[in-house]
């Protein structure tokens, strides 16, 4: 073809459209109408022919449809390659280096390892011919082992195999090569590699097949490879997938001299946004990769130089990536083609200047088919005229022919020259010239452009983009008469409500009769709906409801349909299967089409139909196994569509697509996902979405019914499909309607029962969701078996998991975690069996402060139950993990319940919160017996463990102050000998220092005292009316916090009293593991204690105030009197025991002395009880002439003194006779006083008499 001035172009073309038009109406011409039409027939098949020639050397120029594979016929034979890279070398070293064959080459002669070397060498020449039949050979002649890892050995180390026939190999869809494949790239070690690095180490040892499927098994096995060496690289192996193709056409673009335009660094990376699950990888990652790949190329390994004269579109095709680029970087073709215009442009007129000067015609060839672009945008709206016209005006077969001829070369030409607005007008033009949205009026040239129609779809499929649209519009038009002439049902009734067995069979009997046979069509709707018709852009035809159909419309309308049998269903279906045969980018286009006619389809309110919705699974399933990068796409779009009517209103609608999405998820399921995947997720995501937002309860039991139909069918192929699953179950665990609730948790039972070890076998955060789960059905409302079975299933995954030999590996660093946040960041590596462990304990944890009592019960039991049981497996490194992340929260609120945070309320807080305190003295018994057990693992967690205890044992409240006493005793108890002196150093310390942070209590109640003024009820009744009102609300007012005032007393002596039974009962139970130290610091506490309840009892004016308000109120007053005896008489007992048992410890501690004066500080505070003066006093006060008797009150206080003193007596009795030689100058006063007070029982006289009579009068005597 020769170039020509467009402008003579454009007037031809102009002069056969004015000839295809005819004459124009009201001129005169001299023509026949014979010879008129034959004039304007001849015209339009010149301008037919003018577009076929245009489109046939379009074809020619870029060779569409000529390429292919280069057959293996013309590569160099395996002699030569083996001559040119060594093969006999190589064949030798990878023989002699095989264990195989270790003992054969001890043995063998120099003939027979001749011999075994020839055999080898014919497997390695017949592997490069057929690589099926060369390992056949090989392991039949065992020249390698038959495994899939010898193989993929053989593969990675031996010598003189052709490159290009291991790729093919590794590629093939056979089971035992996909074995080989995946041990082959398993042989690779990833880590800490760079991408580009990981690629270019990769593709060394073979070259990519040419088929794009192998291509896509190798590197999505590549790019799973390259997760699990790198955990922490991408967000899931989708990215590192996508990226490697990316990465091997940036390769290819940058290092092909063919390629022209080069790729930036910009477009790299805006081509590569959003492929990290969503988000984008930092630029400069990308920005190292591409300068990486530009200055070093990625060789990919060749056996033979390839063919310089290739064309770059070539080069694609050869790697398998013919459109995928596109698909990756969403390039439009036509934007490319418009700025290769200019170039063209600016060519052209310099070969025109060049020649200007010459006085003779010439003529110009040109290559570039850019060229047609310029000869359509000038010619395709007169052609489109002239086709139009023909077709809409005349009847003649070869008139109607020719213009269908015309249409379908210009739609060509226009698709494949991406020239979008004239490619849509003329395939439009067509779909309009079907008159399938009037059926009535149709044709046999209209039943030709149907045939058309489906010509350009099979032919041109690659090139239609939104063209697509018009074709499956009119596919399904054409369906749909078929149907109708074949009497069918019509689609809406897969929509209604069942019918009876009898009513169905009835009914399908019925319709079951064609149309075209029946005598009165009037009675079927959907055929008088047809017959009305509609414009082509209507949604349905019919549209006319009022319009009157007559019985020659009938009559015409069956008579077309019998045309229509032109076209068979084969025809129809033959597109749907031809889809396999799309570009990756026009797949895409088709199934966008698909869904959007399909939409149209569901949402007819009087007759939905289901044809493009059969058809879209149909094709879903053709094109299944496509390469992982463009079924995404595809995927991508399908998605949006099947959520979008799932949502429908129409019930019907939506029940219907729901399950069709369950019958492609189980053939999708088929399909084995290899690990750090997520695109079973995403596959499965739309039930999820559905799930979320339905508001039919039907629908949502459809689902739970549909998921737990294909985990139970596919279980041993979910992988990270299991995430979707779980989280349907979870929301299906709050749904307000009971039966979802129970099916759901049904099917999770089944799960966890019977496919434990699928789930594990998965990443971890899959695990995760299996417990988050079950913990959401915890929360049931409708039935708290479900609950108590949901906790069950949790302790029974902890045993599984214990069985599979789930062992958490000591990898971190011990000390960095605070909470369940920081665990997650210490643990790097995603595999580490830990975080199996975790989200099942923190779960539980999190159910102990449920509301309920059953469940938060259930909980505590079942987390502490598997730490005991399981905690054999934890290192002590996780052990403290556990401790921290999910132990010490259940008793943050505890350790906040201090003695300074006491409410007005005590009691009512207690009432409210029965059930908190209930699982807090649980959880305290159970920390205790697990630290316990595994104390010489978890031993550094004392001091944790402890402050724990102690915060209950400070608490203000009796019930918590009892568990902290009994844990303390438990802990001390059971781990006294263990305990190092340091170790025991700081647990005293920590009690003692708990102990002094009580005590500053005594000062606000001392404080709220002095604010009280405690009414006189005599002086009351002086006071004048008219000051009444005032004063009893006054008094109201005091007397509401005296009570408060009086409570916070009794439960601090309640408090410090418990300290000290505490403090005394350590001691007796560790005494012998006590170094003088550790009885230093218990001393110290008693001390302390005993020397406050002094000071207590010594507030006499606040202790009147007490006794006065309790008598007003009729109630008990503090035990302050107590609370003195029995501090000084526990600190006595420790003191005396100390004395007599551990001379060495007493006399180190000079217990002496202390038990000296606190026998002394007792008698003086008896004496001062009694009334009886000491010296120092009769120096003060004036002598008394008589004995004032005690009153009631001094006569009670000395009987509860009694004991005190008596014990006194008698520790100063058992002194050794040089110790009490020694004290008797300071205790004798107060004995002689003692003898001459008064006393309310005859106790204190007998031990007097006692001290005096064995161990006082002896001494006296010898003086």
């Amino acid at each position: 073809m020769h170039q020509i001035y467009l402008k003579d172009y454009c007037r031809f073309v102009n002069g056969l459209l004015k000839t295809a038009l005819g004459v124009p109406a009201g001129s005169v011409t001299s023509l026949s109408t014979a010879q008129d039409t034959t004039l304007r027939n001849e015209s339009v098949k010149c301008l037919t022919g003018v577009i076929k020639s245009m489109s046939i050397w379009m074809d020619q120029q870029l060779r569409i449809g000529d390429f292919a594979p280069q057959s293996l016929d013309n590569q160099p034979s395996a002699e030569i390659l083996a001559a040119l890279i060594g093969e006999e070398a190589g064949v030798l070293d990878y023989d002699l280096n095989s264990d195989a064959n270790h003992e054969l080459y001890d043995t063998a002669t120099l003939e027979q390892r001749r011999a075994y070397k020839l055999e080898f060498q014919k497997g390695v020449s017949l592997f490069n011919k057929k690589p099926l039949k060369g390992i056949e050979f090989l392991i039949k002649t065992k020249k390698i082992g038959a495994s899939s890892e010898e193989v993929a050995s053989f593969l990675k180390n031996a010598s003189g195999l052709s490159a290009t026939m291991i790729g093919d190999y590794l590629g093939d869809r056979d089971e035992f090569c996909l074995r080989v494949m995946h041990a082959y790239v398993d042989t690779m070690n990833f880590e800490g590699m760079n991408f580009g690095e990981a690629i270019r180490f990769f593709l060394r040892g073979f070259r990519l097949p040419g088929e794009a499927q192998k291509i896509d098994r190798i590197m999505e096995k590549f790019a799973e490879r390259y997760c699990k060496c790198n955990p922490s690289s991408f967000a899931s192996a989708d990215t590192a997938y996508v990226l490697a193709y990316s990465v091997i056409m940036l390769n290819t673009d940058a290092h092909n001299n063919m390629v022209k335009d080069k790729m930036s660094k910009a477009e790299f990376i805006r081509n590569n946004r959003g492929i990290d699950d969503g988000k984008d990888l930092s630029e400069d990652y990308l920005g190292s990769l591409y300068d990486q790949i530009v200055k070093n190329e990625i060789k990919i390994s060749a056996d033979f130089p390839a063919t310089p004269n290739k064309q770059p579109s070539s080069i694609n095709k050869l790697l398998g990536f013919d459109n995928i680029f596109d698909l990756v970087h969403w390039q439009q073709a036509e934007e490319k083609a418009l700025g290769a215009n200019d170039l063209l442009i600016r060519h052209i007129q310099e070969q025109f200047k060049e020649k200007s000067g010459k006085s003779e015609s010439m003529f110009y060839a040109v290559t570039d088919v850019s060229i047609l672009r310029f000869m359509m945008e000038v010619c395709w709206a007169p052609m489109m005229a002239a086709f139009s016209v023909t077709l809409d005006q005349s009847d003649d077969k070869s008139a109607t022919t020719q213009g269908l001829q015309g249409f379908r070369y210009a739609v060509h030409v226009t698709s494949v020259m991406h020239m979008q607005t004239q490619r849509d007008a003329f395939v439009t033009s067509v779909a309009k010239f079907t008159y399938l949205h009037c059926a009535a009026d149709m044709k046999q040239k209209n039943v030709d452009a149907v045939k058309a129609i489906i010509s350009i779809a099979i032919e041109d499929g690659n090139y239609l983009q939104e063209s697509w649209e018009h074709i499956i519009t009119c596919l399904s038009r054409a369906e749909h008469l078929h149907l109708l002439g074949e009497g069918a049902p019509p689609d809406a009734s897969l929509f209604t409500a069942l019918l009876t067995e009898a009513e169905d069979n009835k009914s399908q009997k019925t319709q079951a009769v064609s149309v075209k046979k029946k005598g009165n069509a009037l009675q079927n709707p959907a055929v008088m709906a047809a017959v009305r018709g509609g414009t082509y852009d209507s949604a349905s035809v019919g549209i006319k409801a009022s319009a009157l159909v007559t019985p020659d419309q009938i009559k015409s309308f069956i008579s077309n349909l019998n045309l229509l049998d032109q076209i068979g269903s084969f025809e129809l279906n033959h597109i749907f299967t031809h889809s396999q045969r799309l570009n990756g980018e026009a797949i895409v286009a088709f199934v966008q089409a698909l869904c959007k006619v399909s939409m149209t389809e569901l949402q007819s309110p009087t007759e939905p139909r289901v044809f493009c919705l059969t058809k879209i699974v149909e094709i879903a399933h053709y094109n299944m196994n496509r390469i992982r990068l463009v079924w995404s796409c595809i995927w991508h779009v399908l998605s949006e569509y099947f959520v979008s009517v799932g949502l429908s209103e129409n019930l019907s609608v939506a029940i219907f697509v729901m399950d069709s999405l369950r019958q492609l998820a189980m053939k999708f399921l088929e399909r084995e996902e290899l690990a750090n995947y997520n695109f079973q997720n995403e596959f499965l995501r739309p039930f999820l979405v559905v799930m979320q937002n339905s508001s039919s309860s039907e629908i949502r039991e459809l689902i739970v019914r549909c998921i737990s139909q294909m985990v139970m069918g596919r279980v041993n192929h979910v992988k990270s499909g299991w995430k979707s699953v779980f989280m349907v179950f979870t929301v299906a665990a709050t749904d307000e309607r009971k039966s979802i609730v129970l099916l759901a948790f049904e099917t999770m039972e089944k799960i966890v029962r019977d496919c434990f070890s699928y789930i594990t076998e998965t990443e971890t955060m899959i695990f995760t969701d299996c417990v988050k789960c079950l913990i959401a059905f915890t929360n049931s409302r409708f039935n708290n078996d479900v609950s108590l079975n949901a906790i069950a299933f949790i302790r029974y995954c902890a045993v599984k998991l214990a069985e599979g030999g789930f062992v958490c590996y000591d990898k971190s660093t011990e000390g960095h975690l605070g909470n369940g946040d920081a665990f997650d960041e210490n643990l790097s590596e995603k595999d580490d069996q830990t975080f199996f462990w975790l989200p099942l304990l923190d779960g539980l944890s999190m159910l102990t402060s449920d509301t309920r009592p059953t469940i938060r019960k259930g909980a505590m039991e079942v987390l502490f139950d598997i730490l005991k049981d399981h905690g054999h497996l934890f290192p002590p490194t996780f052990w403290n993990n556990i401790i921290k992340s999910v132990i010490y929260h259940m008793f943050n609120n505890t350790q906040e319940i201090t003695v300074h945070e006491v409410l007005l309320h005590d009691s009512q807080y207690l009432q409210d919160n029965s059930w908190k305190s209930e699982t807090d003295t649980l959880a305290a018994k159970c920390l205790i017996d697990l630290f316990v057990r595994y104390f010489d693992v978890i031993r550094s967690q004392l001091g944790n463990v402890v402050a724990i205890v102690t915060s209950y044992l400070i608490s203000p409240y009796k019930q918590y102050a009892n568990t902290g006493m009994a844990a303390l005793l438990h802990l001390t108890g059971h781990l006294g000998r263990k305990l190092s002196e340091e170790e025991w150093k700081d647990t005293l310390i920590t009690l003692k220092n708990s102990t002094v942070s009580t005590l500053p209590i005594f000062s606000s109640i001392t404080k709220i005292m002095q604010d009280i003024e405690i009414p006189n009820r005599h002086s009351d009744m002086e006071k004048s009316s008219d000051n009444e009102t005032i004063e009893d609300d006054e008094e109201k007012a005091r007397m509401e916090t005296t009570p408060y005032a009086i409570v916070r007393m009794k439960n601090y002596i309640s408090l410090q009293l418990q300290i000290v039974q505490v403090v005394t009962k350590v001691y007796e139970v560790n005494r012998k593991c006590l170094s003088a130290a550790h009885v230093s610091i218990l001393l110290e506490i008693l001390t302390t204690i005993a020397s406050h309840s002094s000071e207590v009892r010594g507030q006499t004016a606040m202790q009147l105030k007490f006794q006065k308000a309790c008598s007003l109120l009729e109630i008990p007053g503090p035990p302050v009197v107590h609370f003195e005896n029995e501090s000084h008489q526990n600190l006595l007992k420790v003191l005396q025991t100390l004395l007599i048992e551990d001379r060495f410890l007493s006399n180190e501690l000079k217990i002496e002395s202390q038990v000296v004066m606190t026998c002394q500080n007792m008698f003086q505070i008896y004496l001062n009880c009694a009334g009886k003066l000491t010296d120092e006093d009769s120096d003060i006060r004036p002598k008394l002439h008589w004995i004032v008797p005690l009153n009631a009150n001094k006569k009670e206080e000395l009987d509860a003194r009694t004991s005190l003193v008596v014990l006194s007596l008698q520790v100063l009795g058992s002194l050794e006779k040089d110790s009490l030689r020694r004290n008797l100058r300071i205790i004798f006063p107060s004995l002689v006083n003692l003898i001459s007070c008064e006393h309310s029982s005859s106790k204190v006289k007998n031990a007097l008499f006692d001290i005096f009579h064995s161990s006082i009068g002896p001494h006296i005597m010898t003086l």
